[in-house]
C-alpha cells in the first residue's frame, strides 16, 4: 500500500472511532437531557471570537467558544436550531455531522459549529460529572506546555528588546517561548497581502530578530509571526534572514490555503513551519499533511470544528506523526477547552495563549478555578466538562457594544 493510498483509507475510516470511549461512559445518561435554546454573546477581548451557550431543560449548561462575532453566530444559530432544540445533547457526533455538512441553503459555518461543539462537550461533563480530557481517552500529560507574544517590544531598538527580556524573565507565568509579529519590522499592514520585500525590508528583519536573540539570550525560544501576507519569494527569503538565529518556528508566511508554494519554502529551509490558524476540518489540513509541507499543524478549535472537527484533524496528523500546536488568542473557554483538549493526544506540541497580557482579562474571567501557569506550563483545569465557571459581573462589563448578556 502506497502512503497515498494510506491516507485514503484513513480519511474513509467511520468518523467516530476517536470516541468510543465517551460513547461509553455516556451511555447511562443518554436521552436523560433535552436542549433547549442555543445562545451566542461577545465580549469586548478574544479576538472578535463569541461565547456560545447550550441550554437544556434540566438546568444545565455547556459553554463553548466560537470563531464569530456574537452577530454572526446567532444568525448562523437559526439555520441549526431545527437540528438541536428537544434533541439529547450527549449525540454529539450526530450533531456535529448534521451541522457541519449543511449544504441548503447556506454552506455550514464551521466557526458557529466549532462553539457549539465545544458547548455540546462541556455539558456532556456536567451531565456525566467528568472532566474534558476524561471523555476524550485520559491524559497523555499532566500540564501544558505554553507560548507567549512578542508585546510591547521594538525589534528594531536595541534596548526595547533588552527591556523586553527583563519583564518577560521576571513574569510569573515563566513563558520560555514567545512568538514575535514580523509586520511591523518589515514595514507591512497586518495580515493584508504585502508587495514583495525588498533587501531593505529584509534586512531590517534579519536586525530585528537577531536583536531580540541577543537580549533573550538561548535560553528563551522565539518564533516569526506572520499573517498570511507574504508571497512565495519573500517568504523564502524571510526564512533565509532570520535562519542563523534558530527561530522555534516560522508561522503563516504564505497565503493560508494549500499551495506549492508552501512546498517551496518547507524544503528551503531548516526552520519548522507551523501553519492552520484558519484552517477548517481535516479538509483544510490534508493538503499540507500528505505533502509533508509543514512541520507542524496550528489548528484553532474555535474554527477548525470544535472538539469533535479538531479531534479528526489530530488523528490524521498522527499517521505521518506530524506535531499538533493549537491557536488561541481566545477567551478563559477556548483557553480551558485548548488544555483539555492538548492533554488528551499524544502528537501534541504547544499551546498558544493569552495568559499573563497586560490588563489580565482573560484571568478575570474566573470566578473560581482560576488558571495557573508556572515555567510556562498550564495545569490542566479541574471540575467537569472545561472546568470553566465565569465571573458574571466581570463578563457583563465586557460585553461588545450593541450585545446583551446571552442576548
Amino acid at each position: 500500500m502506497t502512503r497515498r493510498e494510506l491516507m485514503r483509507l484513513a480519511v474513509a475510516l467511520p468518523a467516530g472511532a476517536a470516541f468510543h470511549r465517551f460513547r461509553a461512559l455516556a451511555a447511562p445518561y443518554r436521552n436523560q437531557v433535552k436542549i433547549t435554546a442555543v445562545k451566542a454573546m461577545q465580549l469586548t477581548f478574544g479576538a472578535n471570537n463569541c461565547l456560545i451557550k447550550v441550554e437544556t431543560d434540566a438546568g444545565l449548561t455547556g459553554i463553548g467558544e466560537a470563531g464569530s462575532s456574537g452577530p454572526m453566530a446567532r444568525a448562523r444559530i437559526r439555520t441549526m436550531e431545527r437540528h438541536l432544540i428537544g434533541q439529547d445533547p450527549l449525540a454529539i457526533e450526530r450533531h456535529f455531522h448534521n451541522l457541519s455538512t449543511l449544504m441548503h441553503t447556506y454552506m455550514a459555518h464551521i466557526p458557529t459549529v466549532s462553539g457549539i461543539d465545544m458547548a455540546l462537550w462541556d455539558l456532556a461533563g456536567k451531565i456525566t460529572d467528568l472532566p474534558l480530557w476524561t471523555l476524550l481517552g485520559g491524559r497523555f500529560r499532566e500540564t501544558v506546555p505554553m507560548y507567549s507574544h512578542g508585546i510591547g517590544v521594538n525589534l528594531l531598538d536595541r534596548a526595547s528588546c533588552r527591556d523586553w527580556a527583563q519583564r518577560i524573565k521576571a513574569a510569573p507565568e515563566g513563558f520560555t517561548a514567545f512568538k514575535i509579529n514580523i509586520d511591523p519590522v518589515a514595514g507591512v499592514p497586518s495580515g493584508r497581502y504585502a508587495f514583495p520585500l525588498d533587501s531593505t525590508q529584509l534586512r531590517k528583519v534579519a536586525r530585528g530578530y537577531a536583536n531580540a536573540r541577543e537580549a533573550v539570550g538561548e535560553e528563551i525560544d522565539i518564533a516569526c509571526h506572520c499573517h498570511g501576507e507574504f508571497d512565495t519569494p519573500s517568504a523564502i527569503a524571510i526564512a533565509k534572514a532570520i535562519e542563523p538565529m534558530n527561530p522555534l518556528f516560522l508561522e503563516d508566511a504564505l497565503n493560508v490555503p494549500y499551495s506549492e508554494g508552501w512546498l517551496a519554502l518547507k524544503r528551503s529551509t531548516r526552520i519548522p513551519i507551523l501553519t492552520g490558524e484558519k484552517l477548517e476540518m481535516v479538509a483544510g489540513f490534508r493538503g499540507f499533511l500528505d505533502h509533508q509541507a509543514a512541520d507542524i499543524i496550528h489548528p484553532d478549535l474555535a474554527f477548525a470544528g470544535g472538539i469533535t472537527g479538531t479531534r479528526k484533524i489530530v488523528d490524521y496528523a498522527q499517521l505521518t506523526r506530524t506535531p499538533v500546536a493549537l491557536h488561541n488568542v481566545g477567551t478563559l473557554v477556548l483557553t480551558y477547552a485548548s488544555a483539555h483538549f492538548a492533554a488528551s493526544i499524544h502528537n501534541f506540541y504547544r499551546s498558544e495563549s493569552a495568559l499573563g497580557h497586560p490588563g489580565g482579562r482573560v484571568e478575570g474571567m474566573a470566578a473560581a478555578n482560576p488558571p495557573v501557569v508556572r515555567n510556562g506550563l498550564l495545569q490542566i483545569p479541574t471540575g467537569a466538562g472545561l472546568g470553566v465557571e465565569l465571573n458574571i459581573d466581570f463578563v457583563r462589563r465586557h460585553l461588545a457594544p450593541g450585545e446583551e448578556f446571552w442576548g
